[in-house]
């Protein structure tokens, strides 16, 4: 069986005309991220056997604990991108502020990325990933954290690696959505869906129902017609699915349908939301977009949204159609 390499499934790219277009620069971009993903899933994979688990014993600017993988990836990650010779500064977070690279204000493009989501669930053996967003450089001179306040609409590639019983690459230019899985002996990721697509309508959700008691009306009321199932209004019974990664949640999203939840709550009304617009909410709403599904904060859709602040947080469901539109008919 002939199989396409994410090296040919670029090229071809390349050569592609219209929306998604990709350039040579995009490509050695993608393949450097390609390139880095393959080193952190075989940190990951080995686990306690190479010393990388545990807590570092620091704080990332978020006041989140940080774990050594968290470090040990982000740092492989910033040294790849500066290295590929595209990439003109990257943000990510767990830094406080962007990194410019040295002399390359002049190139194309600005990575943002979180290096491992869902790290809490590294010590425990459960799928995390790599979550990443290309913009391109507004050209203004100096790199700043100005730099990269673009809304998510502006994004011209977005995707994410998850470290799971396969590693898989899943990747966006906008124009679809194509998966890839790392085949480990050739050191290649192969093309095994070349068209992701969400189901409109899903019998799947996921939420933290531990927060249940903070959310505010529109989302109590959306769920527990879920939880209603047969006997409610919805008629139909719904299966609540939570791994605490979102990478690992949305690619169950993406794989076969549902709707992943991570609501505002009462807890701190002046705190938008938990999860970061700029390098979670945007390249994952782009991604749930490009494969038919929607997305929405808590009032507008996510890739509208004008950024104000690097590590600005968000309202974040997104998924099937239909549910989104629900939950959102239900805030308006």
């Amino acid at each position: 069986m002939s199989m396409t390499t994410l090296s040919q499934y670029l090229k071809a790219a390349e050569g592609a005309a219209g929306r998604g277009r990709v350039t040579p620069e995009l490509s050695t971009l993608i393949q450097a991220l390609s390139g880095v993903s393959q080193h952190i899933s075989a940190a990951v994979h080995k686990g306690a056997l190479s010393g990388v688990l545990g807590t570092a014993g620091t704080e990332n600017v978020q006041g989140e604990t940080q774990k050594n993988l968290d470090i040990i990836a982000n740092d492989m990650i910033l040294v790849a991108l500066a290295a590929s010779g595209v990439v003109a500064g990257m943000a990510s977070e767990e830094l406080d502020d962007c990194s410019p690279v040295p002399g390359h204000a002049d190139k194309p493009y600005l990575v943002l990325f979180d290096p491992l989501d869902g790290s809490s669930n590294i010590d425990v053996n459960v799928s995390i990933g790599t979550i990443f967003s290309v913009l391109p450089n507004p050209g203004t001179g100096e790199i700043t954290n100005a730099s990269f306040l673009q809304p998510g609409t502006a994004q011209v590639a977005a995707g994410y690696v998850v470290y799971g019983p396969q590693t898989s690459l899943v990747l966006t230019f906008g124009n679809g959505v194509a998966a890839f899985t790392l085949d480990r002996e050739a050191g290649e990721y192969v093309l095994t869906t070349p068209s992701m697509e969400i189901p409109v309508d899903t019998k799947e959700f996921a939420i933290n129902m531990s927060n249940q008691r903070h959310w505010y009306p529109p989302v109590q009321k959306y769920i527990a017609e879920l939880l209603a199932g047969k006997t409610g209004e919805r008629g139909k019974d719904f299966n609540m699915r939570w791994i605490a990664s979102m990478v690992a949640d949305v690619h169950r999203v993406l794989t076969r349908g549902g709707i992943f939840m991570y609501p505002k709550d009462l807890r701190d009304p002046n705190k938008p939301g938990k999860l970061r617009l700029m390098y979670e909410a945007n390249p994952m709403s782009l991604l749930v977009e490009q494969a038919g599904g929607q997305s929405f904060d808590a009032a507008q859709r996510i890739l509208d949204i004008q950024p104000t602040e690097l590590h600005q947080r968000c309202a974040v469901m997104l998924g099937s159609a239909h549910e989104v539109q629900r939950v959102a008919g239900y805030h308006q």
